[in-house]
């Protein structure tokens, strides 16, 4: 004899098994797995160390102090601004340091055209592929009175881009 007592256990064995299969998805899909989106936070954590830097250089130490970035711009003194540029980013209180690289320019208006110069050119470990980061400042030249500036001798605020990576 064929009755359908049979048809309610079917039923509810195919619910039980739907609500297992969306647990099982709903425990897997929680699950912390480092994802593309996450890849960007060392690099803002690298612009702000860039940021840091560019600023606490364009701050006197002490009222009517000397400006260091306003200096090695103004003496145009790309081997003094790297040194002290990789030593202020790589201090640490313990550890080794870190493999930071740089290279600088300074965007600047002479007369009426746009220019560019390379006051820290990339070093060897540069190959294009790293993954670097361009930190800016603005800086306020005042008015030259050398010849050799390469900035032009009026008053001018220029723009400093460091490009900055770990290789």
């Amino acid at each position: 004899m064929v009755n359908d007592s049979g048809q309610l256990y079917t039923m509810e064995g195919i619910a039980a098994g739907l609500v297992m299969l969306l647990t099982a998805y709903l425990i897997l899909s929680t699950t912390s797995i480092y994802t593309q989106g996450d890849t960007h936070i060392p690099d803002m954590q690298l612009e702000q160390l860039g940021s840091d830097v560019l600023a606490m250089m364009d701050t006197p130490d002490r009222e009517g102090g000397k400006n260091q970035l306003v200096e090695f711009i103004n003496e145009n003194n790309g081997g003094g601004f790297k040194d002290k540029f990789l030593e202020y980013c790589n201090a640490k209180t313990s550890g080794d340091l870190d493999t930071l690289h740089m290279s600088a320019s300074v965007t600047y208006r002479k007369e009426d055209r746009i220019e560019e110069h390379q006051l820290v050119g990339p070093d060897e470990t540069w190959t294009g592929r790293e993954s670097a980061v361009r930190v800016t400042r603005w800086v306020q030249l005042d008015q030259q009175f050398s010849p050799r500036q390469p900035y032009g001798q009026r008053a001018q605020a220029v723009l400093v881009e460091v490009l900055l990576w770990r290789a």
